[in-house]
């Protein structure tokens, strides 16, 4: 592959905008279309990024033989028709999370992308941000013992109407799909894939998720406790606790900008972003390694592996099914993913 990648973008909702702005940065990236359901949108979200072309409907941007990757930002809803349309069409995909509505929908994508030999990548930024990456290597390297448990949270005050996109069940709404996903995939960055899960939630009338707490247990005997919630603001932090120390991160787990490692018998360290490392809402460490995995020839990236999106998948799953979120077109199958 070119020095340069080009990127095509499919949609052109907040999370469009705010990953082309950081693209539009980056010398070794070119965003060379844009696609939405009306040209409208397309053509005022191309004169915004000064991009060459718009299109009104998302196949003609996956027949685009001049992209070399697309990033998917519908909601999630949405993400296993879009995806699927341009890697059916021989084009490699960033996938916004959550990956898909369910696992089924998740393997029916890795399926296809792993058949054709497509790069295929969840948008989940935290894992390639470099102080979740640090932290990550501490753990790994044993800094606070065996892992005991996980505590992640992320909640929103809202209120939310009925009629926004959080409330609506035929978008996937609910707290844990567009919330939850960051505090069950922290804790599966640390802990791997649960054996046992059980969850509690508040439903709203449209029979979405208003908050879910979730109790993740692992064989090794490791706990996991996760929240979410689109009624009250959090404090978006989290700690892990090994048999040997601790490490806090005190707001703003999914983009820290500093945590604490607690060691026995040590004085506490304090490890904090780099300057370099950009602002705290960079997506340009995603986007970095998607183009790098690309250079290399490579069909995953080692930072955010397919496998990990699917027992993620599949997690999330396991919590709609305890909670009784079910949504439209979902037959009784779809929320009961067993949990291995």
């Amino acid at each position: 592959m070119a020095e340069i990648v080009r990127w095509g973008i499919l949609a052109t909702g907040g999370i469009a905008a705010a990953f082309t702005a950081d693209l539009v940065d980056l010398p070794e990236a070119e965003v060379v279309a844009v696609a939405s359901r009306t040209e409208a949108s397309a053509k005022a979200f191309a004169e915004r990024f000064g991009i060459e072309r718009a299109y009104g409907d998302w196949a003609a941007l996956a027949e685009d033989a001049d992209i070399d990757v697309v990033y998917v930002a519908t909601p999630h809803s949405a993400h296993r028709a879009a995806a699927g349309l341009c890697l059916e069409a021989g084009r490699n995909v960033l996938c916004e999370k959550a990956f898909t509505l369910n696992a089924r929908e998740a393997q029916e994508l890795v399926a296809l992308a792993r058949g054709r030999g497509s790069f295929l990548m969840e948008a989940m930024w935290m894992y390639c941000n470099p102080l979740v990456r640090r932290l990550k290597e501490l753990v790994d390297d044993g800094a606070i013992g065996e892992v005991r448990t996980v505590q992640a949270d992320f909640g929103l005050a809202g209120p939310f109407p009925p009629s926004h996109r959080l409330r609506d069940p035929e978008q996937g709404g609910g707290a844990l799909l567009d919330l939850g996903v960051y505090p069950v995939s922290f804790a599966h960055l640390l802990l791997g894939e649960p054996s046992d899960v059980t969850a509690r939630a508040v439903l709203s009338e449209e029979g979405v998720d208003l908050q879910t707490g979730a109790l993740l247990g692992h064989d090794s005997g490791a706990l996991a406790s996760v929240h979410c919630s689109i009624v009250g603001g959090t404090a978006t932090s989290a700690s892990v606790t090994g048999s040997a120390g601790r490490i806090d991160i005190p707001g703003g787990f999914f983009f820290p900008d500093r945590f604490v490692l607690h060691r026995d018998g040590r004085d506490s360290e304090e490890f904090a972003a780099a300057a370099s490392d950009g602002p705290r809402n960079s997506l340009k460490h995603e986007a970095r390694e998607v183009m790098r995995a690309l250079r290399a020839g490579e069909s995953e990236s080692p930072l955010v592996p397919l496998d990990g999106t699917l027992a993620v998948m599949r997690t999330l799953d396991a919590i709609r099914d305890r909670i009784g979120v079910r949504y439209p077109g979902e037959d009784a199958r779809e929320a009961v993913t067993p949990v291995s």
